[in-house]
């Protein structure tokens, strides 16, 4: 008996393919449900024993994919930096670059929306509002001293 699960292992190990990781097509995905199978051109991983590591990854659509990272951080976080880019169904190309550290995810690309510059102009019906307060208050000073200490009146629905 033994001998006959000794000659399966042996069957299943010489078996096994002896060159190098090959990878796995990748799938692309149609809105349809269809999909076609897209060949991996290049798939390069590296990891080092010191939790260094680094791959470089390329489909044939196009779509291209490379990051290196370190355990740099605080408290051995890991530190890494790398891109992507892709082709938008649109034609446009897209590269994204980014680091990834203590202070998050930071990608960058000419793509990305960009929020408005600050401090930004405040509307004039706001600072007519704060104007308006500012008034009240220097009317009645014993209402905003009575608002602040909370032996006010409360104004809430439930509460009169």
């Amino acid at each position: 008996m033994k001998s006959v699960i000794l000659a399966a292992f042996v069957a299943v190990a010489f078996g096994a393919p002896q060159d190098s990781y090959r990878a796995p097509a990748a799938r692309s995905f149609a809105a349809d449900g269809s999909f076609e199978v897209v060949p991996i051109l290049r798939d390069e991983r590296a990891h080092e024993d010191d939790g260094r590591y680094n791959f470089d990854i390329e489909s044939a659509n196009g779509i291209k994919a490379s990051e290196s990272g370190s355990p740099t951080g605080p408290k051995g976080t890991v530190v890494s930096a790398g891109e992507y880019s892709f082709t938008a169904p649109d034609g446009t190309d897209v590269v994204v670059r980014y680091v990834a550290d203590e202070n998050g995810f930071q990608p960058q690309s000419d793509l990305l929306p960009v929020a408005p510059e600050f401090p930004h102009p405040i509307p004039q019906f706001v600072l007519d509002q704060i104007a308006f307060a500012a008034e009240e208050d220097r009317r009645n000073p014993r209402r905003e001293s009575e608002e602040r200490s909370g032996t006010g009146r409360a104004q809430f629905a439930g509460y009169n």
